[in-house]
C-alpha cells in the first residue's frame, strides 16, 4: 500500500522548535497536518518548505491567528480525517476522541506528548508525539499517514535522540 498511497505528515507539539530531523522524516509527503501547540508562525513557515501545512490550535497557541484552525475535518480518498489538539477533552484518550468524533476514520491529536497508535474497528487514533522540545523523557517523534483506496495506515517516525 505504501508505494502507491497518498502520504501525509503528522506532527504535534512543536512548541516553537522544528528539529532538523523533521525534514528527512517527512520528506515526500503531500501535506502536513499539525495537531497543535505550534508556537510562533515561523514554525509553520519552516514546515511549509517540506509541504503545504494545516494546523489546529493547541492550549498554548495564542488565539486569533489566521494560520491556525479550531479543528480540521477533511475527506481524503474516501478516508474521513479529524485533527484536534485534544485539550478540550481534558486528558485526551482514544475512547474519548472516538466518542467526540464518531464518524472519523482517522483521528489525529496531540497535547499529551505521548506517541500512540490505536487501531480498532477500521478506525485509527494517532498521536504523533511531541516533535518540539523534549519533555517527560519522551523521544521526539512525528508520523506518516498512508491513504490508498479508502484505507488508511500510519507509522511513527522517531526523531534523533538528544543527549540527556
Amino acid at each position: 500500500m505504501k508505494s502507491q498511497a497518498i502520504v501525509i505528515g503528522l506532527i504535534s507539539d512543536t512548541h516553537g522548535l522544528v528539529r532538523p530531523e523533521v525534514f528527512e522524516a517527512l520528506q515526500g509527503v503531500s501535506q502536513i497536518l499539525h495537531a497543535g501547540d505550534v508556537g510562533p508562525a515561523e514554525v509553520l513557515a519552516e514546515l511549509s518548505a517540506i509541504a503545504p501545512v494545516r494546523a489546529v490550535y493547541g492550549n498554548t497557541d495564542a488565539p486569533g491567528r489566521a494560520d491556525i484552525l479550531e479543528r480540521i475535518e477533511d475527506v481524503i480518498d474516501g478516508v474521513r480525517i479529524v485533527v484536534t489538539h485534544g485539550h478540550d477533552l481534558g486528558s485526551p484518550t482514544p475512547p474519548k476522541l472516538v466518542g467526540a468524533y464518531p464518524k472519523a476514520d482517522v483521528i489525529v491529536y496531540g497535547h499529551t506528548h505521548q506517541q500512540l497508535i490505536t487501531k480498532a474497528a477500521r478506525r485509527i487514533v494517532i498521536n504523533p508525539g511531541a516533535a518540539g522540545p523534549r519533555r517527560f523523557k519522551l523521544q521526539p517523534c512525528v508520523a506518516r499517514l498512508y491513504i490508498w483506496q479508502g484505507k488508511a495506515d500510519v507509522e511513527l517516525v522517531p526523531l534523533g535522540i538528544e543527549a540527556e
